[in-house]
């Protein structure tokens, strides 16, 4: 029998509105790898943010950064950072916008700037801290994703920069990456790598940074609380993340 691979977002999808994992999913989690169907990881956040979820599902495979950053298996497989001179670039129209920025690498995280009050509550919803300050983060290390913080609609103002991708995740903040990355392209380097097959691929998401995943991905299955243009291109729309969505959704297609 053809190996199947599951594809899990963690925000919203993995972990509730208060960033707990329910008993549902956990279980849901342990029965597939029981039952040998392979389950990764596919999240906008860094390696470094998920270590304690990864460690507690007993996962060591995804794709992070929205697609740039790829592992299978605890071995790096992907990668694929932005370069110094459009961080140098976007950092520059950043500043002169009064807009605070973050830059991530798989380690660890920089702010531009002290006491932003938009990084405070963008990150506190993801429950971290305030990063430490160093503006100049990315001169010394590979940076594989940015976070652009702004109010909705003013990020349009860099999309003269079509080397760069801007995905809203929050009301104060955008990820930044490289032009044309994508959860998609992380989902295809992990299966190019792992010898499976797109076809037997199924994703859960409930996120705009979802669609292409979900779009491409054999079966495609948004949540309940999943945005509403997610859930126009899903296959399968199941219930909200507090209601066991991601445990229902696996029984209605099958995987459980």
């Amino acid at each position: 029998m053809t190996q199947k691979i599951v594809f899990l977002d963690i925000d919203g999808t993995i972990v509730d509105h208060d960033k707990k994992i329910p008993k549902e999913t956990k279980q849901a989690v342990k029965d597939l790898q029981s039952s040998g169907v392979y389950v990764a990881i596919a999240t906008g956040r860094a390696p470094f943010m998920i270590k304690e979820i990864r460690e507690e599902l007993n996962i060591d495979s995804y794709v992070c950064f929205n697609g740039q950053y790829v592992v299978l298996e605890g071995r790096t497989v992907y990668e694929n950072p932005l370069t110094v001179e459009q961080l140098v670039s976007l950092s520059k129209k950043a500043a002169q916008s009064g807009h605070a920025m973050v830059y991530l690498n798989h380690e660890g995280m920089r702010a531009s700037v002290k006491e932003d009050p938009f990084i405070s509550d963008s990150l506190a919803s993801l429950k971290f801290v305030y990063p430490q300050v160093d503006p100049e983060f990315f001169y010394k290390k590979e940076i594989y994703q940015a976070l652009l913080f702004c109010e909705d609609q003013e990020e349009l103002a860099y999309h003269d920069d079509e080397a760069l991708s801007f995905i809203r995740w929050h009301d104060y903040s955008c990820d930044v990456l490289p032009g044309g990355g994508s959860k998609a392209v992380g989902v295809d380097k992990l299966i190019e790598a792992s010898g499976l097959d797109i076809k037997d691929t199924y994703a859960f998401g409930d996120g705009l940074n979802d669609i292409e995943m979900i779009k491409h991905v054999g079966t495609g299955v948004a949540m309940g609380n999943a945005v509403p243009e997610l859930k126009q291109v899903a296959d399968l729309i199941t219930e909200d993340v507090d209601k066991a969505g991601l445990f229902k959704g696996m029984k209605q297609i099958g995987l459980l």
